[in-house]
């Protein structure tokens, strides 16, 4: 932990900290819904020490408050994580090997591995992915708990913004790797193949089908010609 911090850039560590800021309070909305919606307390808290993934958490409490069973509950969620695998490929090098590769697996989240993808150097991605991770699973469990213990306080996410704290969060990481033009059309694309397929499809699966937009990804290569010989 200390050579993260020494390799760290300051700047990177504030947004870091904002973002684990920003998990917490969706965390303690997560908490108060699921305890307002006639969970236990100790459900919440245990989903987000052993499953600790706020979407597909979101996701399964919000089909069993509406009458789904667990089960679907848990497939609906299985589907929406499985974007973890290629995420599990893109930041492989990063996490490391070992015991490294099992913790870092639990702590793989969308905002870690922007973080890491967003560094140039491997012991910057390194550190950005383990400070990232360690400090959201920290700061949303916080806020899972307490906001469980507020029990039916917080009960319309709506009403205080927090239900748009995720994408906000998301779409701030993502910005600055949409000025590559390759980036961008890739982008562009699966957003329109996902927004096209919302409506028709369950929860989880337009985001998957994003992924096509992998399929038009066309990286500019160096001109090699102009190397010397």
């Amino acid at each position: 932990m200390r050579s993260i911090w020494r390799t760290l850039d300051p700047a990177l560590a504030r947004d870091i900290a904002l973002v684990c800021l920003a998990d917490s309070v969706v965390g303690l909305s997560y908490g108060a819904i699921s305890v307002g919606g006639g969970l236990s307390l100790w459900v919440p808290v245990a989903m987000s020490l052993l499953v600790f993934a706020g979407a597909s958490q979101f996701l399964f409490v919000g089909i069993v408050a509406a009458g789904g069973s667990p089960i679907a509950a848990t497939i609906a969620g299985l589907l929406v994580n499985s974007r973890h695998v290629a995420f599990g490929l893109a930041v492989s090098d990063v996490i490391g090997g070992g015991w490294r590769r099992v913790a870092g697996s639990h702590l793989m989240t969308d905002e870690n591995v922007a973080f890491a993808l967003g560094q140039e150097e491997l012991r910057h991605k390194r550190a950005a992915y383990w400070l990232c991770g360690i400090g959201i699973f920290v700061s949303w469990n916080v806020g899972v708990v307490v906001g469980a213990l507020a029990g039916s306080v917080i009960t319309d996410t709506a009403a205080f913004g927090l239900d748009a704290a995720f994408p906000a969060v998301l779409l701030a990481l993502v910005l600055p790797a949409l000025k590559d033009k390759a980036t961008r059309t890739a982008a562009l694309i699966g957003s329109v193949v996902a927004l096209a397929a919302t409506p028709f499809l369950p929860a989880g699966v337009p985001v998957l089908l994003a992924l096509v937009g992998l399929l038009f990804y066309r990286p500019i290569k160096a001109d090699r010609t102009l190397e010397p010989a």
